[in-house]
């Protein structure tokens, strides 16, 4: 299957949407008008530091995305990628497309400065590690969060 990985762009809402919804539903996540538009709006606000890649497959339909946003790295003092989100439809899974969307934003990374890719994933997702384990190190970091 051939693909095509570049930006979201403004006219691209209605192919990101369905991809958007799958990865919620993926995370047990509700997802309603008001918060696609809200994540919409900000990965089209070039003052807001996320951003959009998509994979289209050969008839130019959306089949994966990536959300990503340029950080600084103090402890390196330049600047890398935080990989919030990637999703690749079922249908079109083993072809390659995760790998491209990652492949996609480190050379991203590598515009911006000499900081390199990080991201999480969930501890069970293990599909996403046999391909994460193959193209990036595994850390020892531990992940933390406060409810609001």
């Amino acid at each position: 299957m051939a693909h095509e990985i570049r930006p979201a762009a403004d006219d691209d809402f209605f192919g990101w949407l369905p991809l958007f919804e799958a990865y919620c539903r993926f995370y047990e996540t509700e997802l309603d008008d008001a918060k696609a538009l809200i994540v919409w709006n900000w990965i089209r606000d070039e003052a807001n530091p996320l951003q959009a890649a998509l994979a289209l497959d050969d008839e130019g339909r959306p089949v994966g995305l990536a959300h990503y946003r340029v950080v600084p790295d103090s402890l390196r003092a330049t600047r890398g990628i935080f990989l919030d989100d990637l999703y690749v439809d079922e249908s079109a899974r083993g072809g390659g497309i995760g790998r491209a969307l990652i492949d996609f934003v480190h050379a991203r990374s590598l515009e911006v400065g000499h900081g390199g890719v990080t991201w999480i994933t969930a501890a069970d997702n293990a599909d996403a590690q046999r391909l994460y384990d193959t193209i990036a190190r595994r850390t020892t970091w531990v992940t933390y969060e406060m409810d609001a």
